[in-house]
């Protein structure tokens, strides 16, 4: 069944008021899809789906349906939401029956009772692109209205998504600084214990410790944490 429609404007208003610190990437695109099932008239179930390595994925989606119909465009490399990522475009299926540049496609989105399809690109990232996916129950579901409401709030979602992947991307680059800090200080501690132990300067320390990873096939921080842990016990 259809959602009861939301005010456009307040829907797009909605989807501004998203904090990224308070929910990740995906919590993000749950929210857009949402938004754009009860904003867009005549939309029955909306994916997001999003292509970077290793490959594209549906990261949100209000439905089963929506899903199903995303799995078999990634299994066989072609479709719409495929096609309006590649060339940030919008695409519009007004007759999935009728269909005939992705053979076999119609048949599967047929399946699940789907008659018309809106895909409109999103170019989130560099490295990042992206489809909103709006799947309709009837033929011709979409009218001009529902086509600019569709890119006019892609867009808004657009900027979303690139926030949030900066977001996320900025995240992991934290995490990986903090586990090579980490690193950084164990090796130095243990290359102190070396120091204090062999007597000699800091570089042949190192050394010493890079010999010992390379022997036992070890990361060089796995051999620090070893030796500093042995050289704390009692």
């Amino acid at each position: 069944m259809t959602p009861e429609l939301a005010d456009p404007t307040a829907a797009l208003h909605e989807l501004g008021r998203i904090a990224l610190s308070d929910t990740d990437l995906e919590g993000v695109l749950e929210q857009v899809a949402t938004l754009a099932k009860r904003a867009v008239p005549g939309a029955f179930e909306v994916s997001v789906t999003l292509i970077r390595s290793p490959g594209p994925r549906t990261v949100a989606c209000t439905g089963d349906a929506a899903l199903w119909i995303d799995k078999w465009q990634y299994e066989n490399a072609r479709g719409p939401c495929l096609a309006a990522a590649a060339t940030q475009t919008t695409l519009l299926v007004d007759d999935v029956r009728a269909e005939v540049r992705w053979p076999g496609w119609q048949d599967h989105a047929g399946s699940v009772g789907v008659h018309s399809v809106l895909s409109v690109g999103l170019p989130v990232h560099e490295t990042v692109t992206g489809a909103l996916n709006i799947y309709a129950t009837t033929v011709r579901a979409f009218g001009e209205d529902s086509l600019l409401l569709a890119e006019t709030f892609a867009g808004y979602a657009a900027v979303c998504l690139a926030n949030a992947c900066l977001y996320d991307t900025t995240a992991a680059l934290a995490r990986q600084m903090q586990v090579a800090m980490e690193s950084r200080a164990v090796i130095e501690q243990a290359k102190g214990i070396i120091m204090s132990q062999r007597r000699c300067t800091a570089d042949e320390a190192f050394t010493i410790l890079a010999k010992a990873s390379q022997s036992a096939n070890r990361k060089l921080r796995d051999v620090a944490t070893t030796l500093v842990e042995r050289a704390s016990r009692p």
